[in-house]
């Protein structure tokens, strides 16, 4: 799931070498952290919000057989945050 979701989000930005999507799961839940930088983070929303509400849509109609509740956190990264997160799960 978390391969579908940086192969969404890198087609829609103008700097796919600084998407970073983190995996974090709970015992009921699993929230992937995407990550973009600030000039694609509209990109990434949409009006309205409407394209990361069908991104989240289809990530947790993909994760309906995981029985766990599935949340996609959208935000810009910050030089300090890229260095922190560099290589951990960046595709």
């Amino acid at each position: 799931m978390q391969e579908l979701i940086v192969m969404v989000v890198k087609a829609l930005v103008d700097e796919p070498e600084k998407v970073i999507v983190r995996r974090v799961e709970g015992e009921r839940s699993i929230i992937f952290e995407v990550r973009v930088a600030s000039s694609d983070l509209g990109k990434v929303i949409g009006k309205q919000g409407r394209i990361a509400n069908s991104l989240r849509t289809i990530v947790k109609a993909a994760g309906t057989k995981q029985h766990k509740s599935i949340w996609v956190d959208i935000n810009s990264i910050s030089e300090s945050s890229q260095e922190e997160m560099n290589g951990e799960h960046s595709s």
